[in-house]
């Protein structure tokens, strides 16, 4: 009997115990479902073997006036299809203070044709490109109390989403600038925003929820979805380790059947809902997932910048895991590349946080930490 059939027939409580049982046996690469919680993570075969039809080219993408890259989490390809948008934290950590442009556009060849949102971002993280071509930077952070002693003016900026034209002009802000808090007014710690086909916003919260064994007064770990005029429509999900709970979903994605994926990361999965915040799915097989990216034939691009022996126990490597957002299959891995300072928390080697894919099927990452920018995954030639 194939798993495909056990899931369709057994009764929902044996389903979690069969797909955990499945999970353990299965071959690399295939599907691994069903898990609950961290004792099930544990369970499941880390996926590092697969092969890597690609060719990495470190450093990719200029900045004027011979700027130097900082940490780079949000990365989105334009609607053209060939230029690529990058969030960069202004040659450091943070833009708290800083008058330089954090949000570029870069041409094919990596130059960078225009950048815009100095002043308007202190920590940038998620990013999305709507289908009109308007450009959403998510705001994860507000000043720190170092940072606001040295720019005391600098408080109207974080814990928002910022939608911009092409041109950089403002054209939506949700959340508070500068004030954590609840919807329909404030966002805590935001990740990442998603804008479904019907023009529907998805944000995601909470970044440290990840970092808490137990939920605090900041541990939203929520989905908010918005009406296309910014408009709170409802919240879902909190935080826990059970199916449909959430430590800090840090990357949205949607799939050609409108299903939501969410990179738990904290949890060391993706989740999949549908877009009323029904929970649909739970997938172990991408690892500790910090960006997401699904083409238009539903190749699921899942990048993990932070896997090691403390962040995801069980032999996990940092990598980029490509697979079918359709069957759940992992069908090949690109290993983290040497560098100075490894990405994420630690560990070894350097992987994107960010993570997005042009026309050609190249793939881009954005790496965070110091002097990290943008790596580039060319496909080889067969």
């Amino acid at each position: 009997m194939t798993k495909r059939v056990i899931q369709r027939t057994l009764s929902c409580k044996t389903l979690v115990a069969a797909s955990v049982l499945l999970a353990v046996v299965a071959a690399p690469g295939l599907a691994q479902r069903g898990a609950t919680g961290p004792e099930e993570h544990a369970k499941v075969k880390p996926i590092n073997d697969l092969p890597n039809p690609y060719k990495t080219v470190r450093n990719w993408g200029e900045l004027p006036n011979d700027r130097e890259w900082g940490s780079v989490s949000g990365v989105h390809v334009d609607i053209d299809g060939k230029h690529i948008w990058a969030a960069d934290r202004c040659g450091s950590n943070s833009c708290v203070g800083s008058d330089v442009d954090p949000i570029v556009k870069l041409d094919p060849s990596g130059k960078v044709v225009k950048s815009f949102g100095a002043g308007k971002i202190a920590w940038p993280h998620g990013m999305e490109v709507d289908s009109e071509g308007n450009v959403w930077v998510v705001d994860a952070r507000g000043p720190r109390e170092n940072e606001l002693k040295e720019h005391p003016n600098a408080t109207k900026v974080g814990h928002q989403v910022v939608k911009f034209s092409p041109n950089g002009d403002v054209l939506m802000v949700i959340g508070t600038p500068g004030e954590a808090g609840d919807p329909p007014t404030h966002l805590t710690e935001p990740n990442d925003v998603l804008v479904a086909p019907d023009g529907s916003i998805f944000v995601a919260e909470t970044h440290s929820a990840q970092f808490m064994d137990d939920p605090g007064p900041n541990a939203k770990s929520r989905i908010n979805k918005y009406a296309p005029d910014g408009t709170f429509i409802k919240s879902f999900g909190e935080w826990g380790y059970e199916d449909g709970q959430l430590r800090s979903p840090h990357a949205l994605a949607m799939d050609s059947q409108g299903r939501l994926f969410v990179a738990d990361r904290g949890n060391r999965r993706i989740q999949i809902f549908d877009q009323e915040g029904k929970h649909l799915d739970t997938w172990y097989q991408f690892s500790r997932i910090s960006g997401l990216y699904i083409d238009e034939n539903d190749t699921l691009y899942a990048i993990d910048s932070e896997s090691d022996p403390n962040y995801n126990p069980g032999g996990w490597q940092k990598g980029l895991r490509i697979g079918s957002a359709k069957t759940g299959e992992v069908k090949y891995f690109i290993p983290a590349h040497e560098s100075p300072r490894p990405s994420g928390m630690g560990g070894e080697g350097s992987m994107g946080e960010g993570v997005t894919v042009d026309k050609d099927g190249n793939i881009y990452a954005g790496e965070v930490g110091p002097i990290q920018g943008l790596t580039k995954f060319v496909p080889k030639k067969k």
